[in-house]
């Protein structure tokens, strides 16, 4: 965990843009996979993470605003869980960990709230967003599972947002501590990805790393030369010389900051010619954003300049008739380039979007988009300082996308559909990496992961 005065910091700054009333976060439970003692990896609630750094299951805090105080509600262990789990650290101690030094039983948390109800305090609570979580605040608030949604609070949500998006230097410390194991991870992945070999016998090598470290991985890896199927996860292909694998996957520090890189892998350790200008087009556009990137300006208009350098990468392959400008100014684009170019990162992978990803990626000024390609965008609104960012543009080739818009004659001045379908078993492409923003403009965090077509060739053979 972070230092105790970090959370109680945390904790002080939420409250005082609450205002007034109680703050209920509510950790995460154990989810069983079958039955009742077969369970899932356990991972904590984010914010509550934030807020209270304890890793355990079974725990909420109560934040009384007005009373200036913090309970952490859970139970100590009994003689038959201390069998099965060994000694864990008393409620009390846990919470002195914290910084939190009133504590109660968990079964005391329900009375606690009819009490505040009873007098007219204002509950607030983040939007649940699993079936444990939304059946225990039910229970918790006395409202119909279908009610719990609007009564979300907005102020602590909004609050929640604000705090969480400006990474602190020890939150940085944990990415680049995550990074340092997906650079390792990837590495080995380049190395390993040779012709006859199973994807799923390279997935198993990233895996088996980050657990060598005792890590979690910070989502389910993407590793396929069907590269464009976005989040494809199947692994059942042997891998044929010529192919390309884009390789998506990032690692958990142990305080639970995610990772999240992408690199794409030519099997045989050569690009061909087209796949070379494909390649170094999505390279210079990701180059393009990062030096694009600095506080004020809307991650919608790097997106749209990334999109730009990316069109007009592909040039040699005469998939587009008219200028860079008017073929991303039209939206045309998107039939190469369906996606949008990052969100944030940090204690998720998707940082915050459990909070809602409109609410974490938009407002002040920005509207989500609903033009194909740009409403995929997570994150459109004006960059901060210390927001940390995935840049992630790619190029796919997607035969029933292209299949579809020409049958729908979309773009038909714009597009060359005969140059597309000449391509369509060409795959995809996407390189990605961490990005803090900084006062002075942006800065790619972690140890430097092979990505110009050298260092990949290199690395390759």
């Amino acid at each position: 965990m972070f230092a105790a005065t970090t959370y109680a910091a945390r904790r002080h700054a939420l409250a005082q843009q609450v205002g007034s009333g109680l703050i209920l976060l509510l950790g995460n439970t154990d989810s069983p996979m079958n039955y009742a003692d077969n369970i899932y990896p356990f991972r904590q609630d984010s914010s509550f993470l934030y807020c209270f750094g304890l890793d355990l299951p079974g725990l909420a805090g109560l934040i009384d605003i007005d009373a200036d105080r913090v309970t952490l509600f859970g139970n100590d262990g009994d003689l038959d869980s201390i069998v099965w789990t060994g000694p864990l650290a008393s409620l009390a101690e846990q919470g002195q960990a914290v910084a939190v030094s009133h504590t109660q039983p968990l079964a005391q948390l329900e009375a606690v709230l009819a009490q505040a109800r009873t007098a007219g305090r204002a509950i607030h609570y983040l939007p649940p967003y699993r079936a444990e979580q939304r059946l225990w605040l039910s229970e918790l608030l006395g409202q119909p599972v279908g009610a719990l949604d609007a009564g979300v609070s907005e102020p602590l949500t909004q609050a929640m947002i604000a705090l969480r998006s400006i990474k602190s230097a020890e939150e940085i410390a944990q990415m680049e501590n995550a990074l340092e194991v997906a650079a390792r991870m990837h590495t080995l992945a380049l190395r390993a990805s040779k012709p006859g070999v199973r994807e799923q016998e390279v997935v198993g090598l990233m895996s088996g790393l980050a657990q060598s470290q005792g890590r979690q991985l910070a989502y389910p890896i993407i590793f396929s030369r069907d590269g464009h199927v976005l989040h494809n996860h199947g692994h059942g292909y042997t891998l044929q010389a010529g192919d390309l694998v884009v390789n998506d996957a990032g690692a958990e520090s142990p305080l639970h900051y995610a990772s999240d890189i992408t690199r794409t892998i030519p099997v045989g350790g050569r690009f061909d010619e087209r796949q070379r200008v494909v390649y170094q087009a999505v390279l210079d556009a990701q180059l393009a954003a990062i030096a694009a990137m600095q506080p004020g300006i809307s991650y919608r208009e790097v997106h749209d300049h990334a999109a730009r350098v990316l069109v007009a990468g592909v040039a040699p392959l005469a998939l587009f008739k008219a200028s860079a400008e008017e073929v991303v100014h039209s939206g045309a684009y998107a039939l190469l380039f369906p996606h949008g170019l990052g969100h944030h990162i940090g204690l998720d992978v998707h940082d915050m979007e459990a909070l809602g990803e409109d609410r974490v990626g938009y407002g002040e000024g920005v509207v989500r988009s609903q033009d194909f390609g740009r409403r995929s965008l997570r994150l459109g609104k004006p960059l901060r300082a210390g927001n940390v960012v995935t840049v992630e543009p790619g190029a796919y080739f997607i035969p029933a996308l292209i299949e579809r818009w020409e049958a729908e004659d979309k773009f038909r001045g714009l597009i060359n559909y005969a140059s597309f379908k000449a391509c369509q078993e060409f795959g995809g492409i996407r390189i990605e990496d961490d990005v803090l923003v900084t006062a002075e403009g942006a800065r790619v965090l972690g140890t430097p992961i092979a990505k110009t077509v050298a260092e990949v060739e290199a690395l390759g053979v």
